[in-house]
Parts: structure tokens; C-alpha cells; sequence
């Protein structure tokens, strides 16, 4: 089912206009110190955990803002301290911040008294599918959902926001700018760096990543057995509405089949915003999920996989840097196509005759699995789509954003 929708949330964004306001009365009268906040939507995890044991190396005095209890235990585990971020304790820590690492949206941190911060947007991955305000679905709402007024509102409210974002990195120049349309922010706010989240994918070497990856996936799940080949499903979230990429119930025992003749495994990875029910009607071991709940970061996994299965999830270009084999099932691709839009052409990243069904997906699985110059081809087109959108593969990325944010602040390391 799913759980977020941009109609219910920017609806609940315009109620909380005067707990915003307060906040920059707040804020305007409030002088802030040298600690830095750091907060992540998806928990512990990705491009400001990466950021944050960076600037810890360098003594940097910092606090993470949770959530949950789930988050607050993950980070003691890590040593990591925390002040719960709804609190007063977490208004008054964002309010007094220097710096504010966020990698989803300004609700990362106390999104009351970011104003005067300087933000560090990290975001969470490549655009693949339109986003911010180059996606029509960000400015819908539940309020008056037919009122143009509304509309323009929001999209208002999204861009100015968006300017006190003091940088954003980029995988590339072809990155910087669809993240400077999306998020209407001017180049001089977004630094080809790198992505802090994907230096994991390019640190070491190849087998020891693997073998990192192998281990991530056995903690994760303890009855998986990483000795069998792996798929990953990772579809992307659709602003709410259903996933129809959801298998019937003969298309599950086609696949089952498939995975038995291979000796493989589909580990499916939902979106956390839209949990679809991926069921097989019978028990199996050769279908496993690797939702958030299970992997909050999939990122460090990606190396333990022996391909990606996905539709227009951005992991198709972190895969790349691998490079691992990606097939594409778009069973909505010209509605998704009209509603959300892409940057470029989709045929680019996934190819001409995409398959619409897990039925016309199969043969393709088939081949990649049974045949080792179709996976050669496969590992080639990620590895030309990975030059197409990276920059940078040294494992470097997240110490260039520290050098960034810090030559920024006026605090740049000696």
C-alpha cells in the first residue's frame, strides 16, 4: 500500500505556514555556533552518514536529528550522538547550527529553523524521472486540488525555499543541470563533486567489494544464501498511486521456475514510500524482500548482485558505477512518461523495447543468466551509461563535499 502521496503532504505543508513563519522569527533573532545538524530521510544512512563521518574525522562537532527509535538505535550502535528532531531540543540545535546536512528535503533536520543555516543538500540519487519543479505531481494538493491558485503557491513556496540551499552536489555537469531546473537554483549553488552516497561503490577493489556486499546482504538477512546469484527489483515509488508491476499469480510461478532453473534469488526492495505486495501465492526461498525495513541503505549491497531488475528508479545509474547488469520492466511507461516525464529519452538509459509484463521480462532474465557474452553486453551498456552521468570514480567524492561546504562557510581546512 501506498503511503505518501505529494496531494497529502502538500496539503499538510500549507497548514504548518504559520509554524514556519514562527520559526524565521525565531531564527532571524537567534546567532548561530560552529556545530553542524545532519538528518536523512531514509535514517542512518546514504549521502549525509557518509558526509558525517568525514567531518567527524576532522573533529567537526555535529549531532544527528532522528526520528524514530529505530534511528536513535541505529545510530548508538554507530556511536553516533542524536537529539530527537520534533522536540524543542531539535528546533533549538537547527536553529543554532552553522551547517545543515539533509539529503531528502529540509524535514531531514527541524525544517521550523533551517532559515539562516547553511544547507547542504546531498539529495538521494540521479534524476532519472522529473522531479522538484520540473514534475507537474509536486505541486498538487488535497487543498482545492483543482485551484490553480494552489498550484502556483507551491510552487512558489518550493522554489524560494529551495534558495536557501547553499550547496548541492552533482555526479556531473549532465547532472548539474537537471538538478538546477528541478530544484530552480542557480549553478552557482550546485559543485560537480560527486555523490558522498556512491564512494562505497568505488572504494577498494572489485572482489573486495563484493565480498563487502555479500557480507551486507547475510546481516541483512540472515537466511539468504549469498553463494546463490541474486537479482534485485527495486521499482520506484509513483506518487501514491498503485504499483502495477506487481506479478500475477501465474507470472510468480513463471518466475519461481526461472529462479530454480539458475540456482537464483529475487530479493525485491519496494519503495519505502509505497510498499507494494510482492507475494509469491506459495511459499518460497527464491523470493525474499529487502525493503528499508530489512536495508535502510542498499547502496553498499549493490556489488553482491547479479543484476538489477527496475523501471525508473535512479539506482539503475548507481548500478552503473558497478557496473552491474540492469534489465528494465516499464509496465506504465507512457503514462509515467505524460504524468511524472523523464530527463532525456527513457530508450537512452533502458533501451528500445523495453517489456511492459514480467511475462515478455522472463526471456531476458533467462539470457543474462544462461549466457555469459548477453552479460558482457549488459555489464558494457552500464559501464557507458556510468560515463554518461559520472565524473568521478575515485572513492573521493564525500571529502570533496566537506571541502566544499567548509571553502563555503569560510571554515576551509588548512
Amino acid at each position: 500500500m501506498a503511503s505518501f502521496s505529494f496531494d497529502t503532504g502538500n496539503a499538510r505543508k500549507l497548514a504548518r505556514i504559520p509554524l514556519y513563519a514562527l520559526g524565521r522569527l525565531v531564527t532571524a533573532v537567534t546567532p548561530r555556533s560552529d556545530r553542524w545538524v545532519f538528518g536523512c530521510g531514509a535514517g542512518i544512512a546514504d549521502g549525509p552518514l557518509a558526509l558525517w563521518q568525514a567531518a567527524r574525522s576532522q573533529n567537526i562537532d555535529a549531532v544527528w536529528l532522528t526520528t524514530t527509535r529505530d534511528e536513535d538505535h541505529d545510530a548508538r550502535q554507530r556511536g553516533i550522538p542524536t537529539l530527537p528532531k520534533s522536540s524543542w531540543r531539535g528546533f533549538w540545535a537547527t536553529a543554532r547550527a552553522r551547517v545543515a546536512v539533509v539529503s531528502h528535503g529540509f524535514g531531514d533536520v527541524n525544517p521550523y529553523a533551517v532559515t539562516g543555516a547553511f544547507v547542504a543538500q546531498l539529495w538521494h540519487g540521479i534524476p532519472l524521472k522529473r522531479l522538484g519543479l520540473d514534475a507537474p505531481v509536486m505541486v498538487t494538493s488535497s487543498f482545492l486540488p483543482g485551484s490553480r491558485l494552489v498550484r502556483r503557491l507551491l510552487a512558489w513556496l518550493y522554489r524560494r525555499s529551495a534558495q536557501r540551499i547553499g550547496v548541492l552536489p552533482a555526479a556531473s555537469h549532465l547532472v548539474r543541470g537537471r538538478l538546477e531546473s528541478a530544484f530552480g537554483i542557480s549553478d552557482a549553488r550546485i559543485a560537480v563533486t560527486g555523490e558522498p552516497r556512491v564512494d562505497v561503490l568505488s572504494r577498494g577493489s572489485a572482489s573486495a567489494r563484493a565480498a563487502q556486499a555479500r557480507e551486507v546482504l547475510r546481516q541483512a538477512v540472515p537466511a539468504l544464501d549469498t553463494d546463490r546469484r541474486i537479482l534485485l527489483y527495486a521499482p520506484t515509488w509513483r506518487d501514491g498511486t498503485a504499483d502495477p508491476g506487481i506479478p500475477s499469480a501465474a507470472e510468480w510461478t513463471r518466475i519461481v521456475v526461472l529462479l530454480e532453473k539458475h540456482d537464483a534469488v529475487l530479493a525485491v526492495r519496494s519503495h519505502r514510500l509505497g510498499e507494494g505486495e510482492y507475494r509469491p501465492p506459495v511459499a518460497t526461498d527464491r523470493v525474499v524482500s529487502l525493503g528499508s525495513d530489512v536495508l535502510i541503505d542498499v547502496t553498499p549491497a549493490l556489488p553482491g548482485f547479479e543484476a538489477l531488475i527496475t523501471d525508473y528508479s535512479s539506482l539503475a545509474y548507481d548500478a552503473a558505477l558497478v557496473p552491474l547488469p540492469a534489465l528494465f520492466l516499464a509496465p506504465d511507461v507512457a503514462e509515467y512518461a505524460r504524468t511524472r516525464g523523464f530527463y532525456g529519452a527513457y530508450a537512452a538509459v533502458a533501451g528500445d523495447d523495453v517489456p511492459t509484463t514480467w511475462r515478455e521480462l522472463l526471456p531476458a532474465i533467462d539470457r543474462l543468466l544462461g549466457q555469459d557474452e548477453e552479460r558482457e553486453r549488459l555489464v558494457g551498456r552500464a559501464r557507458a551509461l556510468s560515463r554518461s552521468v559520472h565524473d568521478f570514480h575515485d572513492g573521493r567524492n564525500t571529502f570533496r563535499v566537506l571541502e566544499e561546504i567548509r571553502r563555503r562557510i569560510g571554515k576551509a581546512s588548512p
